[in-house]
């Protein structure tokens, strides 16, 4: 009787791929190189990512550090099966968050994990996550492709950033903010990564569908307008903080709004008031208002409601507001003394239906 041979194991046998993963790495590589900055320090594929902060100009620099991700608007990337915009969102998400201390984001490293390895899918991402650093001016350092069977619904995946920028020392926002401060809005590109759990709900309930024309625009479908990618402003900004005027702080509207967002730049004994009728709410919040029946309250507490990014300047800059800050920046508020008595650091005003 012959004696039964066991089939020699192999990582591949268990659902790791590991020629799949070095060729994504080959992939990946001339996308990394196109990011290159001043600073930039080797090529990835080393084990840990090199940055030459000198070479970039800094004398005296805070290093400032951010990391996310891109919540559930993964989930409807997964079900649109659009990918290449979903990476540019993973470095809004990080380098606007470091962008509000005042610091250049200088580099950024990515975390792809999933439990089947799918190379274009994957290298579309990693297009996407090149494109964002292309715009926020932040070399793509380096990254991690972990693939790991039985960890993820089958086509699933998941992705964080981690971003580290500088900014000189004396230059650290937030920055002697003061009552009389004017509060100036930057539009949205639209949802951005934030609120998409209750996105995902509205649309299940109303029955909206994702590739069909949106129900407040025939001209896109709805899928295709809500994976509109994460503004990044970076550049605007970093322009602004080098036009030598007066900016005392910037905040990034993402989790919370404008509500909660704005507070976490105020210095004790200040309150701002922000006057919703500064702007036009886009047609996209005000439909998730009336279908999802959500109260004007809770949907400027969840969504960025068309204002993305937020700058504080001193009040002689206000005539030079468009000229710094560009033609579709506006006045949306100012900063107060602090109302003790008042429930919120933050009033919103002008929430009319």
């Amino acid at each position: 009787m012959s004696k039964q041979v066991n089939p020699r194991r192999t990582y591949k046998s268990a659902g790791v791929d590991i020629d799949s993963g070095n060729a994504l790495v080959e992939d990946i590589k001339p996308l990394a190189a196109s990011t290159a900055r001043a600073g930039s320090y080797g090529s990835i594929g080393s084990f840990g990512a090199l940055f030459d902060i000198a070479a970039a100009g800094y004398n005296d620099p805070i290093l400032v550090s951010g990391t996310d991700g891109v919540g559930t608007k993964l989930l409807m990337a997964i079900e649109t099966n659009i990918y290449d915009t979903i990476g540019i969102d993973l470095v809004a998400m990080c380098a606007n968050d470091v962008l509000a201390q005042g610091a250049e984001p200088l580099f950024f490293l990515d975390y792809f994990a999933c439990g089947t390895l799918d190379r274009k899918i994957a290298r579309d991402v990693v297009k996407g996550i090149s494109d964002g650093c292309k715009q926020a001016s932040c070399a793509l350092a380096g990254g991690e492709t972990a693939e790991m069977p039985g960890m993820y619904a089958q086509d699933h995946f998941d992705l964080a950033g981690f971003c580290v920028g500088a900014v000189e020392r004396s230059k650290l926002l937030p920055s002697g903010v003061i009552p009389g401060d004017i509060v100036v809005g930057l539009p949205s590109s639209g949802a951005h990564a934030n609120g998409y759990s209750l996105i995902r709900k509205v649309i299940k309930e109303t029955g909206a569908e994702l590739r069909a024309p949106a129900p407040f625009d025939p001209n896109i479908e709805l899928g295709k307008l809500l994976m509109q990618p994460t503004r990044i402003y970076v550049k605007e900004a970093i322009n602004a903080l080098n036009s030598g005027g007066k900016i005392k702080a910037l905040a990034h509207i993402t989790g919370g709004g404008l509500v909660e967002n704005v507070t976490r730049i105020l210095p004790n004994q200040t309150d701002v008031i922000i006057d919703a009728r500064n702007w036009e709410l886009p047609p996209l919040f005000y439909w998730l208002h009336k279908s999802g029946n959500i109260e004007l309250k809770e949907l400027y507490r969840t969504f960025n409601c068309g204002i993305g990014f937020i700058i504080v300047i001193a009040a002689d800059m206000e005539p030079r507001l468009k000229e710094v800050f560009g033609s579709d920046a506006m006045q949306i508020g100012t900063i107060l003394p602090s109302n003790e008595s008042a429930s919120s650091n933050c009033k919103l005003i002008g929430l009319e239906e």
